[in-house]
């Protein structure tokens, strides 16, 4: 197999995402418009005819380029239609010219020398029933809790009052520094490639609110928050549970994005959701790269 490492200007960008949106999987995070924001100036690595890409998130420091995965993007690694073996993993690493690299391949990308990270997905392909048979017990409780206070689950179509319910937000204050998430919900939104769902209470007033990126066949959940009176009223579990109603049947994954924290994966796993793990690799992080002097 023969690769090409390009750079930034070279790569074409509709025959790119042509080859995402057609790859296994459905992964969001390879498309064009997202790396553009996480990590302009990215780079790639390319088979003939773009059957197999990678995406190289480049950074510099010193002048010195290295990889690193960006800020809020899950999975990169290697995208195509077709089966990605480790023969071609270890081919496409061997093309990388930086010295320094830590990033995340994807879920298609299983790799033994890798550390696996979990991530926690639920099919969709049910009809409501029986995916709600495979909820815990507390789920279903907590389902039936959120939906007896009859607040109202709608899709937003505007950005700022998800904004600003999460500026306000306490869980969310690690984030506020970041211009990022913003670029992100309101690129995504011009784009139709995110959903905003918000839970009002019956004065109208939002108490929770998710975004979804949104591709074929996967739904993304992303930056979910709840204020007190949502926390108290269960809101979560009712925009969760209106998900998996309005998809059923479908052949969409719902893709809760990890997690590591034991509290957040009880969450997730209380709707069914089973691992479908990413994979992590790195080679030569010296000290002066990552900050760590």
């Amino acid at each position: 197999m023969l690769l090409q490492h390009l750079k930034h200007k070279a790569i074409d960008k509709k025959r790119w995402d042509e080859k995402i949106n057609a790859s296994t999987g459905h992964l969001p995070y390879g498309q064009s418009w997202f790396l553009d924001i996480v990590s302009p100036g990215w780079e790639a690595i390319i088979s003939e005819n773009y059957d197999y890409i990678m995406p190289l998130p480049v950074k510099r420091k010193f002048r010195i380029g290295y990889l690193v995965q960006p800020l809020y993007t899950q999975q990169l690694g290697i995208f195509s239609s077709q089966s990605i073996s480790s023969e071609i993993i270890t081919l496409f690493l061997s093309k990388i010219n930086y010295r320094s690299y830590q990033f995340n391949l994807n879920e298609n990308n299983f790799y033994e020398n890798a550390v696996a990270y979990p991530n926690l997905v639920l099919k969709l392909n049910n009809n409501y029933e029986t995916i709600f048979k495979n909820f815990t017990k507390n789920t279903q409780r907590n389902i039936e809790k959120a939906l007896k206070k009859n607040n109202h689950v709608e899709e937003l179509t505007s950005t700022d009052e998800c904004l600003l319910f999460l500026s306000k937000s306490e869980d969310f204050l690690p984030f506020k520094p970041s211009e990022l998430i913003n670029i992100i919900i309101k690129k995504g939104l011009e784009l139709n490639k995110i959903r905003i769902l918000g839970v009002r209470n019956l004065s109208g007033e939002l108490i929770a609110t998710s975004c979804f990126l949104v591709t074929k066949l996967r739904l993304v959940y992303l930056y979910p928050v709840s204020n007190e009176e949502g926390k108290k009223d269960s809101a979560m579990f009712a925009l969760i549970d209106y998900v998996i109603r309005k998809f059923e049947n479908t052949n969409t994954l719902l893709d809760f994005e990890g997690s590591r924290i034991d509290g957040v994966a009880r969450f997730y796993k209380g709707f069914g959701a089973i691992n479908q793990p990413y994979y992590m690799v790195k080679k030569y992080r010296p000290d002066f790269l990552t900050g760590k002097f």
